[in-house]
C-alpha cells in the first residue's frame, strides 16, 4: 500500500486500526518529497524535524488509547504565506528570504492543536501576485501532469503537492482564484470559503478585503474536513465571523435542486473542450433530476477591471512595510550601497527586493489612490464591486447553486504568458467575481483534455459551503 495515495479520511480510519503508524505515514510523505520536489519544486521549505516530532506525539495518544482528531497524524502542507512559529515565511519573495515567523497563524494553531503533522512551507507567486506560480523569485513550480505546463497560481506549490502526493491536503489562500484556479490546473480539490468564515490572523496580506484562507485536498469529502477545522470566529481578525446557521443552507433533494449556469461564463476565449466538459458535467446533474436555468450575471465583463484597481491599491498600502528597516532585506547591510540615507535604503531595498509583479501592482494601485484619479479609479472600482455582489444576490433568489468553468482553458506552457500580463490576469475572469462578492466556491475535477485536467466550479450563497459540498460530493460520486 502506497500511503501517499490516501485520502484524510481513509489515513485516519488506518491510524485508528493501527494498519501503519503516524510516523510511517510522515515518513512516506517526506521520502516521496526528497523524490519528487527537486523535479515539481512544489516546496521551499522542508520542516523534517517538526514533521517526526508531531508524528510521534499522535503515535503515542494512540498507543495511549486516547481519541484523535480526524486531522491528526495527517501530513499537511502550508503555503508559505502563512505563518509557521520558527520556520522560514517568504511568501515567494526575495526580501523575505530570511524571514523568520515569530507566531503561529490561527488556521495553523487550529490545526496543531488536531494533530495535523506539518511537512513544509510551498512555494508560491510572489506575495500571491500571479496567476501561474512562476512569479515565485526562487523559481517556478512545475505541473505534476506535464512538467512542460504551469500548475496555476499563486498557490501552486500547496496544489502541485497534493496531486503529486506529496502533501495529504494544504493549505492555500484565495484572492483572486489561488485555490481554484490552480486546484482547476493540478486535478486537486479546492474550497475558497465565505470571505470571513476563515481567520486571515497569520497571513501575510495581500488585498485584505479579498484574501481567503482555504485548502487543496483529493477529495470533496476532505475538503470539508479541512474547513470544519479551520473555521470559525477569532478575536485576532475583526472581519471574521461565527458560522451562520440557517435552515436555507439544508441541501434540497437532487431532484428539487435548481441549479444556476450564468450566460457570461461560456464567452469567447474559452477553450471548446474545457466548455464542452462543464457542460457534460451540468448534464450529469440534470439526468439525476436537478433543474438547470440559464441565468445573467451582467456585470460579469468588468469584473477583472474592478479586480486589478482594488487590488493594487490595497497591495500599495499593504506593501509598505517592507521598508528594508524593520525586518527583511536591507540594502543597510550591503557592502555595494555605501553613504545611503533614508530615502536611499527604502528606494534600493524595495528595488531589489520585490520582483517585478509586486513593482508593477504598486505603481498602479498608488496610481490609483492618487489625489485625482481616487474617485475615477479606486471608488468607481468599489462602485462596480457592489454591482456584481448584487448580481449574484439577485442569482441566487432564484437558484439554489451556480455551476461554472474554473478557469478558460487547461494548464498552459510554462513561460507562454509571462510577458503579457493582461493575457495572465484573464485567467482569473471566472474566479474573481466570487472573491470580490465573497462568495464560497469550490473547484471539483471534471475531465481532461489530452491528459491535463479541468476543473467545474460550484458556487454557493454566503456561509452555505456545506450546500457547496454536498452538490459537488455528488458528482464526484457519480462521474
Amino acid at each position: 500500500m502506497d500511503l501517499t495515495e490516501l485520502t484524510i479520511s481513509q489515513a485516519h480510519k488506518g491510524l485508528l486500526k493501527k494498519e501503519f503508524s503516524a510516523l510511517d505515514l510522515c515518513k512516506a510523505y517526506l521520502d516521496r518529497i526528497k523524490n519528487r520536489n527537486k523535479e515539481i519544486f512544489a516546496y521551499l521549505t522542508v520542516s523534517e524535524k517538526l514533521a517526526l516530532s508531531q508524528a510521534q506525539k499522535v503515535d503515542e495518544m494512540i498507543a495511549k488509547g486516547e481519541e484523535i482528531p480526524l486531522l491528526a497524524g495527517i501530513p499537511v502542507a502550508v503555503k508559505d504565506l502563512l505563518m509557521v512559529k520558527d520556520l522560514k515565511c517568504t511568501a515567494g519573495s526575495k526580501i523575505l528570504e530570511n524571514y523568520i515567523a515569530p507566531y503561529d497563524a490561527t488556521v495553523i494553531k487550529k490545526l496543531k492543536a488536531q494533530g495535523a503533522v506539518i511537512l513544509g512551507k510551498t512555494n508560491m507567486d510572489e506575495f500571491a501576485m500571479g496567476a501561474s506560480g512562476e512569479r515565485s523569485a526562487f523559481g517556478p513550480t512545475k505541473n505534476p501532469y506535464d512538467l512542460t505546463r504551469v500548475p496555476g497560481g499563486s498557490s501552486s506549490g500547496s496544489a502541485a503537492a497534493v496531486a503529486d502526493n506529496m502533501a495529504c491536503y494544504a493549505l492555500g489562500t484565495d484572492t483572486g482564484g489561488s485555490i481554484r484556479q490552480p486546484s482547476s490546473f493540478c486535478g486537486t480539490v479546492g474550497i475558497k470559503p465565505t470571505y470571513g468564515a476563515v481567520s486571515r490572523y497569520g497571513l501575510m496580506a495581500m488585498c485584505c478585503s479579498l484574501d481567503h484562507v482555504g485548502a487543496i485536498t483529493k477529495t470533496v469529502e476532505d475538503a470539508k474536513i479541512v474547513f470544519d477545522s479551520i473555521k470559525g470566529k477569532d478575536p485576532l481578525d475583526s472581519t471574521s465571523v461565527e458560522p451562520i446557521s440557517n435552515a436555507k443552507t439544508e441541501m434540497p433533494r437532487i431532484n428539487e435542486l435548481k441549479i444556476g449556469i450564468p450566460k457570461e461564463y461560456f464567452i469567447e476565449g474559452i477553450d471548446p473542450e474545457v466548455e464542452r466538459l462543464v457542460k457534460q458535467a451540468v448534464k450529469k446533474y440534470e439526468q439525476m433530476g436537478a433543474k438547470v436555468e440559464e441565468i445573467s450575471l451582467p456585470h460579469t465583463e468588468y469584473a477583472i477591471a474592478t479586480y486589478y484597481i482594488i487590488v493594487p491599491s490595497e497591495i500599495s498600502a499593504n506593501m509598505a512595510r517592507y521598508d528594508g528597516i524593520k525586518y527583511g532585506y536591507s540594502t543597510m547591510k550591503s557592502t555595494k550601497h555605501k553613504s545611503q540615507d533614508l530615502l536611499d535604503v527604502y528606494l534600493k531595498s524595495r528595488a531589489e527586493g520585490f520582483g517585478e509583479e509586486v513593482r508593477r501592482r504598486i505603481i498602479i494601485g498608488t496610481y490609483a489612490l492618487s489625489s485625482g484619479y481616487y474617485d475615477a479609479y479606486y471608488l468607481k472600482a468599489q462602485k462596480v464591486r457592489t454591482l456584481i455582489k448584487k448580481d449574484f444576490e439577485k442569482a441566487f433568489e432564484k437558484v439554489d447553486i451556480i455551476l461554472a468553468p474554473t478557469t478558460p482553458t487547461p494548464a498552459f506552457k510554462i513561460g507562454e504568458n509571462v510577458s503579457d500580463p493582461l493575457t495572465m490576469y484573464l485567467c482569473d475572469v471566472f474566479t474573481a467575481p466570487l472573491d470580490l462578492a465573497g462568495l464560497p466556491g469550490i473547484s471539483i475535477p471534471c475531465g481532461k483534455i489530452n491528459n491535463l485536467p479541468v476543473g467545474l466550479q460550484v458556487i454557493g450563497n454566503y456561509f452555505e459551503e456545506d450546500k457547496v459540498f454536498q452538490v459537488a460530493q455528488i458528482f464526484e460520486e457519480n462521474k
